[in-house]
């Protein structure tokens, strides 16, 4: 059957050639068309019928063109009258029109149907006929509903959406995404992620580059990222969800880019770790007084204590006595010299050990954090470099300032913490951190003299 015959154009097609490919156009476009398609002339009668129509009712062309209306095959006999004043109206009205009636199928059954249909004009612009565009209620219901869910997404979701192209850049950004993002919708599109992230935007291309290649992962992923934004650098955890965009109108699945979703769960992650670190020190002081009870010598004991601080938390400690006796409270004025009595050993890990220089003052400077500690009664916190970091100074730098300080030449954080014990002032403890590690905030210095009420105990009791 030709074409032209399917979609219910004549076979007539005169002697000109520009007609007849003019025909087989409008028959080739008519039968490729996604929806389904049916036209009346001004009598209704039916003159164009295409594969979509008769893919859901079941009527070919060869049996739907030249026939009266509906009535009688495509829609009960009782319905008829009124179906056919509905689509024929369109002639006398401007616009489309849009019904829901319910069609018959060739095997009897029913289809609910959505149409719009609208007037043809003749050549002298007077209604020739009407065409029909119709498709099954629930597949354009289905339409309806995700684009509904696109313009929801993408206006008023409580998480971050982000379409990704395949160049991985952003090509549509909700509110919420934006404003994580500290940029507005529109100049973040199109933009490199690395210019919207100083931190984290490896394992994020990373992902989305996975997920164009194989897929969707099978979970949310947390990433850390750290955001630019006018007013400084923001760290931030993301938990996102990816899924892959491909075109439905391809025949084979052809990659738009990657949906990108994302909520911020950065207060809960730190609430969380705050939890996991607060149960591990907890758990490092039972675990210390445990082992501190099987030691004879008190000194021995406070070690353990020095020993079971370290883990996770610094990389060095040492203990400094204050020479010739504790210091009774009202006196920290007075000159202090400090002796050193234990130390954690440098290069790899090991017990700390009593200091071979027992019993000679250590050459601390004036404003030594060590000797600050004792004259405040307070801890210190100290660090290479101003701020607190270590970015504003160099290597070299930060192995004299600790060498200065009588400290290992890897140090560059320090927190000291004054030992008392009966109201007297025995001395300092000093946990010290390398490079690999953040500055002591204040939650260590808590945890430190956690552990300082313990030593400084033990101290007093071994009357060193």
């Amino acid at each position: 059957m030709s074409a032209s015959r399917r979609s219910g154009t004549t076979d007539e097609l005169g002697p000109d050639e520009p007609e007849r490919v003019g025909a087989d156009l409008l028959a080739a476009l008519l039968d490729g068309m996604d929806a389904a398609l049916c036209a009346f002339d001004a009598d209704g009668v039916v003159t164009h019928w295409n594969r979509e129509a008769e893919r859901i009712l079941g009527w070919s062309a060869d049996e739907a063109v030249g026939r009266q209306g509906f009535a009688g095959w495509a829609v009960r006999s009782a319905d008829a009258g009124e179906v056919e004043e509905r689509l024929l109206s369109a002639m006398r009205s401007p616009g489309r029109q849009v019904h829901e009636f319910a069609l018959l199928t060739k095997d009897g059954g029913r289809v609910l149907v959505r149409t719009q249909s609208a007037a043809v004009r003749g050549p002298d612009g007077r209604p020739a006929g009407v065409y029909c565009a119709f498709s099954e209620v629930h597949a354009q219901i289905d339409l309806e509903r995700s684009i509904a869910l696109s313009e929801a997404l993408l206006e008023g979701a409580s998480w971050g959406v982000v379409l990704v192209d395949v160049d991985l850049r952003p090509a549509v950004v909700n509110a919420h995404a934006a404003r994580a993002l500290g940029a507005g919708r529109t100049s973040v599109l199109g933009r490199p992620l690395g210019d919207l992230l100083s931190q984290g935007v490896e394992e994020l291309e990373n992902a989305l580059t996975h997920v164009l290649a194989e897929g969707a992962p099978p979970a949310p992923a947390e990433m850390w990222v750290t955001v630019r934004g006018p007013e400084g650098d923001r760290r931030r955890c993301w938990r996102s969800g990816f899924v892959r965009l491909a075109s439905p109108l391809a025949e084979e699945p052809v990659p738009l880019g990657v949906g990108w979703l994302f909520q911020d769960v950065t207060d809960t992650k730190r609430a969380e770790q705050d939890a996991a670190l607060l149960r591990f020190r907890a758990n490092q002081l039972h675990r210390a007084g445990r082992a501190a009870a099987e030691c004879e010598d008190p000194a021995e004991a406070a070690t353990v204590h020095l020993d079971f601080a370290l883990a996770g938390f610094a990389d060095h400690a040492l203990i400094d006595r204050v020479a010739g006796g504790a210091l009774p409270e009202g006196e920290q004025d007075r000159p202090v010299r400090l002796v050193r009595v234990v130390t954690t050993p440098s290069g790899t890990p090991a017990p700390s050990v009593p200091s071979a220089a027992a019993g000679l003052p250590v050459r601390y400077p004036d404003g030594h954090p060590a000797l600050q500690c004792v004259e405040r009664s307070g801890s210190v916190r100290a660090s290479a470099g101003s701020g607190g970091g270590t970015g504003a100074v160099s290597a070299e730098r930060a192995r004299e300032w600790a060498g200065a300080r009588q400290w290992p030449v890897d140090a560059v954080h320090a927190l000291c913490v004054v030992l008392r014990s009966r109201g007297r002032t025995l001395g300092v403890v000093t946990f010290l951190r390398g490079a690999g590690r953040s500055a002591f905030e204040r939650p260590d210095a808590v945890y430190a003299e956690d552990v300082a009420v313990r030593i400084a105990a033990l101290l007093d009791l071994s009357g060193t």
